[in-house]
């Protein structure tokens, strides 16, 4: 009898049926095939088998060496409660986010960024650091840099804040691109990337966290949600496609365009020196994640950026110096955590 039961159980479970049938009078489940959601009625555990949840059916008649022959579960669903009291079941895979605490005790609040991915920007690194174009291509990529600057100039003016989220959008892609194609480049040719494949992506998160940054500060307008959007397609892909010909080109051109950056934010910095831009607090996502002090402000915002800058105006200047050097990027030691 219990083996016809067990038949047709199976057979439910392998048409797609919901299976709503009493084994015992101690143990009774709802079970939905496919289905994140269980209702459990009696005693037992719960267990994930073949795509739906299980019930262990048992009688409190049943013996030891039955209980045994029972496969062990799989994955035990745990509850959590949001929302006052509804409870919720955790995924169906056992995904559930780690509660994690603040070093003052209150609950972490982001999922983007987890507070051992957070840092203090280091300040003394030189700001005035400039790489003076020798060579044809060093020429070529300062040029570009340049021109690109004048619609930026002429578009913006002096709204920092405007040119700052734009600016971000930007040099948020080419760590993304460098990233990528070393990464396949990795797996083409069975080789390590030396580091260099995390450190370029660790530049694209830096460079996208500036920009959620500057989000809070400065809600754009449609038309300039709309100038992302154009100047990110015809970025990406002319950057990605130099980055296949030439990448000591193509780094050399991120270098520039960080020091580009550091100016910005130095200007920015000015006005906000000046009065004419307002020395607002600091959104609290910075707060987090470059651990400012609770007081922080605008200004303090804007001068960690910087200092990020310039990091990556060092390091792209450096990848392209291996280049140069007739060198591949895996043969030198990577700048991880050189922010």
């Amino acid at each position: 009898m219990s083996q016809l039961a067990a038949r047709t159980l199976l057979r439910g479970l392998i048409n797609g049926r919901n299976c709503n049938r009493y084994i015992s009078s101690s143990a009774v489940a709802i079970v939905r095939p496919f289905d994140e959601t269980c209702e459990v009625r009696g005693s037992g555990d719960l267990v994930l088998f073949g795509g739906a949840h299980w019930r262990r059916m048992m009688s409190t008649s049943s013996s030891s060496a039955e209980t045994s022959a029972v496969a062990p579960p799989i994955a035990v669903a745990e509850t959590e409660t949001k929302k006052g009291d509804k409870e919720m079941a955790s995924s169906y895979w056992g995904i559930s986010r780690p509660k994690i605490m603040r070093e003052d005790g209150t609950e972490w609040p982001w999922n983007c960024f987890m507070p051992w991915e957070t840092y203090q920007a280091d300040l003394s690194i030189n700001l005035s650091k400039h790489h003076v174009p020798k060579t044809f291509v060093d020429k070529v990529a300062y040029r570009t840099v340049k021109l690109l600057r004048i619609p930026t100039d002429v578009f913006f003016k002096r709204r920092y804040g405007c040119r700052a989220m734009m600016l971000e959008t930007v040099a948020a892609v080419p760590g993304m691109v460098g990233g990528m194609l070393l990464h396949l480049r990795s797996l083409r040719k069975f080789q390590h990337s030396g580091g260099w494949i995390k450190a370029l992506l660790e530049e694209a998160e830096n460079e996208r966290m500036h920009l959620m940054t500057m989000v809070e500060l400065v809600k754009p307008k449609w038309y300039e949600r709309l100038l992302v959007l154009t100047v990110q397609g015809v970025f990406f892909n002319a950057f990605f496609a130099l980055y296949l010909l030439s990448p000591k080109l193509a780094h050399r051109i991120v270098g520039y365009l960080e020091e580009e950056a550091i100016h910005s934010y130095t200007e920015y910095l000015k006005d906000i020196d000046s009065g004419t831009i307002e020395n607002v607090p600091a959104p609290a996502i910075a707060i987090d994640y470059w651990r400012l002090p609770k007081d922080a402000t605008l200004k303090d915002v804007i001068i960690v950026i910087r200092a990020d800058e310039a990091h990556h105006r060092d390091v792209n200047h450096f990848a392209s110096d291996i280049h140069f050097q007739g060198k591949e990027l895996s043969k030198a030691p990577a700048p991880l955590g050189y922010h």
